[in-house]
């Protein structure tokens, strides 16, 4: 989530021409002013050095892209128990999806984080403390109980927070606490930390958010960090500092939240492929763009639809967080979340991002460069075939391989990722290539190199 509220346009404009409190990320650094303090004693080199060791990320974590199921986009902020006892944002409810992702394979299919979104706050912080406080009733034990739960069956344990006075909901947010916060993180035993940007100054956020994500790494727990800062500053006509982005940032949300319909995903994918060439090159190892949850479960998407979600967000290399009520995905969506070929596609080693790269006839062309690679450099691929038609029957069309972009002159062996009987046989630069493609649907497929 990046607003949970529908005026987080408006916030973002307001927040920009506020100037009402400082940024903990100016205020609140102690060891830059050890720094210049001591400057004439280590000198311009050493402190430049010491700056880059001291303000980089670096955490090791996230070398390919998280996979996960959060709470946000099914659950929302239903706080109340007693109307929605088996819905509320709530321990229970962690619990319950923590066991079914274990028990319903998919912690098996690499699906490892269980990641609380907003509203699991009091609406203080402790008194005499100032520690933040998860919701008394709904999570009497607090979060370690929890956090121990999720471990010892082998997962991991996620957080929301917000870089701002309060999150999208209207609970505490990390300013004038970003230190105590962090280290409170760590004693909660948190493997993975979302920081939303509600009730906050843009103008701080390139340098607050770094700063977060060091005083992440100073508690010594890893922790993956993902950021949402350049959702804010486009909104608001900046341009996000991408370097900066993928050197203190784990994963970064790039634009709007995700809605449960076609609509929402279609907007997302045009995003991307409008600016991947300025997006794209960014994307790897430690640093992922990320359009924002799966919605496959719930109640906006057909199952061809579903697919297509799937197969694209593999290409993108985004982050595969699924967003539903684990207990009631159909058997043929949960066959989709835990199809082992495309997770395959978006967990690849090399870690580069795909790209949007031509469309005829209302048919996009998806291509991501994958293993395995040949001695001559030449890749393997991930291409799918996203319809935008909706002419209400299945579409014909060819390319030659040459035009997907597929140059090897010792061809590829080609294999369907959503069919179990899949190989098509092998194909060289100058064959034709023929697929059909339901209406908003995908079709998906590695061209393995030879």
């Amino acid at each position: 989530m990046l607003s949970g509220v529908p005026q987080r346009t408006q916030h973002a404009q307001i927040y920009k021409f506020m100037n009402s409190y400082h940024s903990p990320g100016l205020t609140h650094r102690p060891q830059l002013r050890m720094y210049r303090a001591s400057i004439g004693f280590l000198g311009t080199f050493l402190l430049l050095q010491l700056l880059h060791c001291g303000m980089g990320l670096d955490n090791g974590l996230a070398l390919t892209p998280p996979m996960g199921w959060m709470s946000w986009e099914r659950f929302r902020c239903l706080t109340d128990c007693e109307l929605y006892p088996n819905e509320c944002i709530s321990e229970q409810l962690f619990r319950r999806h923590a066991d079914l992702l274990v028990n319903e394979g998919y912690a098996d299919a690499g699906y490892e984080y269980i990641i609380i979104d907003d509203c699991w706050l009091e609406k203080d912080r402790d008194n005499k403390t100032q520690k933040l406080v998860a919701d008394k009733k709904r999570f009497p034990n607090g979060l370690n109980p929890l956090a121990d739960h999720i471990h010892n069956i082998g997962l991991k344990f996620g957080l929301y927070q917000d870089y701002g006075t309060n999150t999208c909901a209207g609970f505490p947010g990390v300013i004038k606490h970003m230190q105590l916060d962090a280290q409170t993180f760590a004693e909660w035993d948190v493997d993975y930390v979302k920081l939303d940007g509600c009730y906050a100054n843009i103008s701080d956020m390139a340098v607050g958010y770094p700063e977060f994500g060091r005083l992440l790494n100073a508690t010594g727990r890893p922790m993956v960090y993902s950021c949402s800062w350049p959702a804010y500053q486009e909104d608001a006509g900046e341009m996000p500092d991408y370097t900066s982005l993928k050197q203190h940032c784990n994963l970064w949300r790039n634009w709007d939240d995700i809605d449960d319909s076609l609509e929402s995903v279609a907007q997302i994918m045009d995003y991307f492929g409008k600016n991947q060439d300025r997006i794209q090159p960014h994307a790897g190892p430690g640093h992922w763009n990320d359009p924002d949850m799966l919605l496959l479960g719930n109640y906006g998407l057909s199952y061809d639809q579903s697919k297509l979600q799937m197969a694209i967000w593999s290409i993108m290399a985004a982050p595969l967080i699924m967003s539903n009520d684990l207990a009631a995905v159909r058997p043929e969506i949960k066959d989709i979340l835990q199809n082992r070929k495309v997770i395959a596609v978006d967990q690849d080693v090399l870690g580069i991002q795909g790209r949007r790269v031509l469309s005829k006839n209302q048919i996009e062309v998806w291509s991501r460069p994958i293993t395995p690679v040949v001695s001559n450099n030449q890749h393997s691929y991930a291409v799918a075939f996203a319809s935008r038609r909706s002419d209400g029957a299945p579409y014909r069309i060819v390319f030659t391989l040459k035009e997907l972009g597929l140059h090897n002159a010792a061809g590829y062996n080609v294999e369907d990722l959503y069919e179990d009987k899949s190989k098509l046989g092998i194909f060289r630069p100058a064959n034709q290539f023929i697929t059909r493609v339901n209406p908003n649907g995908v079709t998906f497929y590695k061209f393995t190199v030879l």
